[in-house]
């Protein structure tokens, strides 16, 4: 194939084989795990569809290795994996008995100072 002159041929890249996206996702899992810990997100470069694929399908085993709801979103640039909502109780009766107290204890003074009985 011939470029006109003074023109790079165009990058192509390779597509992974199954066996590296496996070891891929197997080795950047705890990697994101450890991230989303320390910091609440991960935000990665993906700007091909089989990029995006990759770090969705990390998302959805971090999530399983933290036993957590972990949420990714791309916008065509980068992708973030973040940490998604916890389930919200259906009602008061079911929320922890420690955050319930919690908030009945707590209470607003006339300044606007919160304070708390204990």
């Amino acid at each position: 194939m011939t470029h006109p002159l003074g023109t790079p041929p165009a990058y192509r890249r390779t597509p992974l084989s199954a066996e590296e996206k496996d070891r891929s996702e197997a080795n950047l899992a705890p990697f994101v795990a450890r991230q989303l810990v320390a910091g609440g997100r991960f935000r990665v470069s993906a700007d091909t569809p089989e990029m995006v694929d990759l770090f969705q399908a990390v998302a959805r085993r971090v999530g399983e290795m933290l036993q957590r709801p972990v949420v990714s979103y791309a916008n065509g640039r980068y992708m973030v994996i973040t940490f998604g909502q916890e389930e919200a109780p259906a009602s008061p009766a079911e929320m922890p008995a420690q955050h319930r107290s919690d908030r009945q204890e707590s209470s607003m003074d006339g300044l606007g100072e919160q304070r708390t009985s204990r």
